[in-house]
């Protein structure tokens, strides 16, 4: 066994102030006291500040994915699938003039809201019975005279009419549903 001898105290802080101070530095690195607690904090404080960014983005898209990307369909009692009854149609007219002689090019909606084109001689008209709940009706027209002016009925009332005077002319008429 070896005797180590240390040389005597000169100047510094006295031996009494360094002893207390390494017992507490010890006693830190053995994991005692608040110290310890803080030093964990200090190592792990970025890790839970992401973890908690990602919970709170979680919780934050599946609560917008419940209110915008539901697939979860309304479903409406008042929804009538069946066809209507016959009393609950109506009778669309359309009607399309011009200068006697007026060659057209007619674009429409039929019953069905297939588009269809027509090249014929004016006056022309169609009528057809549609659901009155359904009645949106189109009809777009070009003449190759100055003159020309497209009508559409409902029940043979009158509910959008124009005439045009230009050049080729042009016209349209639209209902939208009520």
């Amino acid at each position: 066994m070896t005797i180590v001898r240390h040389p005597p105290h000169s100047g510094g802080p006295p031996l009494a102030a360094i002893l207390p101070a390494q017992a507490a530095r010890s006693r830190r690195e053995e994991g005692g006291g608040d110290a310890t607690f803080m030093g964990v904090l200090r190592r792990v404080w970025i890790p839970l500040v992401i973890l908690a960014v990602i919970g709170i983005g979680g919780l934050t898209v599946s609560r917008l994915h419940g209110v915008f990307g539901s697939e979860n369909r309304p479903k409406y009692a008042d929804t009538n699938v069946n066809e209507p009854e016959f009393s609950d149609r109506t009778e669309l007219g359309y009607e399309v003039f011009g200068a006697p002689g007026t060659v057209a090019d007619i674009s429409y909606f039929d019953i069905d809201g297939n588009p269809k084109l027509v090249h014929i001689g004016l006056p022309w008209s169609l009528k057809f019975t549609a659901p009155t709940s359904s009645v949106l009706a189109s009809l777009v027209a070009q003449g190759d005279t100055g003159t020309i002016g497209c009508r559409i009925t409902v029940d043979g009332i009158v509910k959008s009419e124009k005439v045009t005077h230009e050049p080729s002319a042009f016209t349209f008429c639209l209902l939208k549903p009520t």
